[in-house]
């Protein structure tokens, strides 16, 4: 998040993904369920289902709110894309 490109929430990620410049999107477990199947019917995307709750994933990003979705679009100094579809 300090050094890299991301992008939070359902709306921007769909874009990055349309867009193609998503390099990877991480779904919480609570991700509503139309948006999950919309993320894993796209090809060539590295997905990373996380195991944890939107709040959880917010907490984990620095935020103080849920983040369902994100996506990556440059890694910074990061080895966040080495996660793989689990």
């Amino acid at each position: 998040m300090k050094t890299g490109t991301v992008t939070l929430g359902r709306n921007s990620t769909e874009t990055s993904i349309k867009d193609a410049t998503a390099r990877l999107v991480i779904i919480a477990q609570n991700c509503p369920e139309d948006f999950k199947k919309f993320v894993e019917a796209q090809e060539n995307l590295a997905v990373y289902p996380y195991k944890g709750s939107g709040r959880q994933l917010g907490r984990e990003c620095g935020k103080d709110f849920i983040v369902s979705v994100l996506a990556v679009i440059e890694p910074g100094e990061s080895d966040i894309l080495t996660l793989q579809r689990a």
